[in-house]
């Protein structure tokens, strides 16, 4: 009877212990759930960088802080070969901008994977201060010095009103004209969706769909038309990868990890 009380006892008052050492667990993953990540992007305006970090706020919601780096570009923007030499151009740019912006924002997780084979779906959205950076493009100007078809060749910013596109050779090296480096400061804003699928439960593999809204005192002068713009609005798709961050592993949260290859284990 003895026996039987004891065993009683341990049933009533030890299996609740089990469930909350379970739960302390899933809280302690929860709550270490921070994350490390980059990505590659490719969007309306050309090609950008982005590094964010995510920190957890609840069971579904980070704070995140980003710093991007892209390419502007003018949709008028078309290249076309040079007549004398194998490279191409595009008549009638101005300058080569470029931007740099970093963002606080929040991301929220719709749907959690069912397993590691599955795909989470979260938005996200950020906004803050960013800046647009451009320098003049120099080219290589074809000028006759004879009747004998000799010329001699220029450096020179574009000017639509003298210069001729069968008269420049190539463009100038792009170091040429750094010395002009022009800074606008701006405001953006991004959104959009992020679908994670990674098999890893520690690295982050995703695709992200969105659009940004950037906006500057001024036009950027891009191109030598009148329809260069001050508020650009932009699509974009990337691919993003990084780690979930824990502190308690320390091994697990270097950046060679992401890529590196699991060995499965062998059941015999």
């Amino acid at each position: 009877m003895k026996k039987l009380l004891i065993i009683a006892v341990i049933i009533l008052y030890g299996a609740p212990l089990l469930n909350a050492q379970g739960e302390i667990d899933e809280q302690q993953k929860i709550f270490f759930r921070n994350e490390r990540s980059f990505a590659i992007l490719l969007n309306t305006n050309g090609l950008g960088l982005n590094y964010r970090e995510a920190r957890r706020i609840n069971y579904l919601n980070k704070r995140t802080y980003e710093i991007e780096l892209g390419t502007l570009k003018h949709p008028r923007e078309y290249k076309q070969p040079n007549y004398y030499s194998q490279g191409t151009f595009i008549f009638g740019k101005l300058n080569t901008a470029v931007y740099l912006s970093g963002g606080i924002g929040r991301q929220h997780e719709l749907y959690k994977k069912a397993d590691l084979g599955g795909i989470a779906v979260r938005y996200f959205y950020s906004a803050g201060p960013t800046l647009a950076l451009y320098k003049p493009i120099y080219y290589r100007i074809l000028y006759p010095i004879s009747t004998n078809f000799e010329y001699e060749i220029r450096e020179e910013k574009f000017d639509p009103q003298i210069h001729d596109p069968y008269l420049i050779y190539s463009k100038a090296s792009f170091l040429k004209g750094f010395d002009e480096l022009k800074v606008l400061p701006g405001l953006f804003a991004k959104g959009g969706f992020n679908f994670e699928y990674s098999k890893e439960d520690k690295i982050i593999h995703a695709i992200e769909i969105g659009a940004s809204l950037s906006g500057y005192p001024k036009k950027i002068p891009i191109m030598s038309s009148s329809d260069n713009k001050a508020v650009m609005f932009t699509l974009f798709v990337s691919y993003r990868f990084g780690l979930v961050i824990d502190p308690l592993d320390p091994e697990s949260n270097k950046l060679s990890n992401i890529f590196k290859r699991r060995n499965k284990e062998v059941i015999y």
